[in-house]
């Protein structure tokens, strides 16, 4: 079977920065094919009418992976905001800048009475590269259509 629109894929993957060191390799993911956002644009497109056992490398510019760094989602509270045991690395959730959205921003840095949050994904701004191959695919089942994702082998699970 071909990966095509309506279809849950099965891929194992590697993640990669520009220096070609790895940030993540994952043993198996699976997404729902055909534009529901669950993973990279330009991995979809490179993925479709691929068959299992298909390999595919792409290289993601920072504008088509986790985007560039929003300097307005880094920001400088008041320590007193936090709790006493606040370390870096910790993440809290905020409002975003337009107060619209919530928002988790990372601790990434704690000086005196002030801490900096970032509200961007840890890998903005950087070009990725994704390579992965195509372990299994199947047709989604219509509760799958209906709720936008892949369940997993075992029936719904979030």
């Amino acid at each position: 079977m071909e990966i095509g629109k309506n279809t849950v894929v099965s891929l194992r993957y590697r993640l990669f920065d520009d220096k070609e060191a790895l940030l993540e390799d994952a043993q198996q993911i699976d997404y729902l094919h055909g534009g529901f956002e669950q993973i990279f644009e330009d991995v979809e497109a490179a993925l479709e009418g691929k068959s299992v056992g298909d390999a595919v490398l792409v290289d993601l510019p920072p504008e088509r992976a986790f985007g560039e760094v929003d300097e307005s989602l880094r920001r400088t509270e008041s320590r007193a905001r936090f709790p006493a045991e606040v370390r870096v690395g910790m993440q809290f959730e905020g409002a975003s800048p337009d107060g619209q959205h919530g928002a988790i921003y990372r601790v990434i840095a704690i000086e005196g009475d002030s801490v900096t949050v970032d509200g961007n994904h840890p890998l903005a701004g950087q070009a990725l590269r994704f390579d992965c191959t195509v372990l299994a695919v199947r047709c989604a089942t219509r509760e799958e259509l209906a709720h936008g994702h892949a369940h997993g082998a075992h029936g719904h699970g979030h």
